[in-house]
């Protein structure tokens, strides 16, 4: 009898260690993905309150590629990095500008979309050149890289007022109610904005940095970097890429 009981206790053990193990290999398949989940049309939530966007198509078929699963976390983009360095998340994917300051703390991909920050104004403003920001209210989103061009470009110091926000929808929101004068924001999500709401604001014809987008990997992780890379790589080669980027704005805007 005793015999019997330790048999069975010896099989509960190793199938309760299976299953962990089990777990934790399922864990390891998964990709964590930080993305903020107001960036229209890079990663967002739709009417239906699920994350669509460029940037989780692209980022579900690279994960096919690498045989992974995929899982998106929304965090406060103004903590991105140190989300990655602690492990919480395996990548920062959702428009996330490459610099020489993020390269410091992160490995990037090549990278995949041109992009440039704007100024934009309301249709009606008589705002109208990088000048008219003089004594002018200005918002953009905290810890951006719309910050980043703003802080190096002259007319930064004749500012009256720069507002930062959590997200780019509060900065949009705030220029609607004309609490901002104006709003720094990336060309890529404020001409999908635009596209949807005809006639509510304008650009200016200058911008104030052109840079590329990039997919942010933990320092030391090269094994990572590299097998993303090799998924991109194919999806370029295979065309899988330029149908996601057409499905999002009507021509194929991927980096080779």
């Amino acid at each position: 009898m005793k015999r019997l009981a330790m048999f069975i206790l010896t099989m509960a053990a190793l199938f309760s260690l299976l299953i962990g193990c089990s777990k934790s290999e399922e864990k390891d398949k998964t990709l964590v993905i930080g993305i903020d989940d107001k960036f229209a049309p890079m990663g967002f939530r739709d009417e239906n309150n699920e994350i669509v966007g460029f940037d989780i198509d692209y980022a579900k078929a690279a994960a096919e590629k690498m045989g992974t699963k995929v899982k998106f976390q929304p965090i406060d983009w103004k903590t991105k990095e140190s989300e990655l360095s602690s492990g919480r998340i395996d990548l920062i994917w959702n428009g996330y500008t490459i610099t020489e300051e993020r390269k410091k703390k992160v490995l990037f991909t090549k990278p995949y979309m041109k992009n440039a920050q704007v100024v934009v104004t309301l249709a009606d403003s008589n705002i109208s050149k990088l000048d008219d920001l003089e004594g002018k209210v200005v918002g953009l989103q905290s810890l951006s890289s719309a910050a980043d061009a703003l802080d190096k470009n002259p007319i930064k110091s004749k500012i009256k007022t720069v507002t930062e926000y959590a997200d780019n929808v509060l900065a949009l929101k705030d220029l609607k109610l004309k609490r901002v004068d104006a709003v720094v924001i990336d060309e890529v999500v404020i001409k999908y904005y635009m596209s949807k709401e005809k006639d509510t604001y304008k650009l200016l014809d200058e911008s104030l940095a052109q840079e590329e987008y990039g997919i942010g990997v933990k320092k030391g992780n090269e094994e990572l970097l590299n097998k993303l890379q090799k998924a991109l790589d194919e999806l370029n080669e295979d065309g899988t890429a330029a149908e996601i980027s057409q499905k999002w704005f009507g021509e194929n805007k991927v980096l080779k």
